[in-house]
């Protein structure tokens, strides 16, 4: 997530499909992530569109990110839910296993690293 701050990540964002579906009681959004390509995970594009678009304390959910080919370019799905559990009742509970499994991981490496920042002071 380092490397995304140098390049000011706010500017990267391109919007290509806003839409609020009221049948399913949820907002899709499809962005363009330039110069990602390969670098971009499913956490911190969850974080991005969440800063980008002020969505904090709604449930957003990757649904898909799809890098293309030739081009430092990711193109993502995403759901934004105002209540995690009609999320749940709606998405397949893998995606929210995956979505989990990646926290512990983000979070064990992260315990990991505070003990070796501490030792080499």
């Amino acid at each position: 997530m380092k490397y995304l701050k140098d390049f000011g990540y706010m500017s990267i964002i391109q919007t290509i499909n806003d839409v609020n579906n009221t049948f399913l009681s949820r907002r899709e959004l499809i962005c363009n992530f330039t110069g990602l390509g390969g670098k971009l995970k499913k956490l911190e594009a969850v974080d991005m569109i969440t800063k980008e678009f002020k969505l904090s304390g709604k449930v957003v959910i990757p649904m898909r990110l799809q890098t293309q080919v030739g081009k430092p370019l990711v193109t993502g799905t995403f759901y934004v839910y105002d209540d995690e559990v009609l999320a749940k009742k709606h998405i397949n509970p893998v995606i929210f296993e995956r979505l989990e499994k990646a926290k512990a991981k983000l979070a064990e490496a992260n315990t990991a690293a505070a003990p070796e920042a501490e030792k080499s002071e």
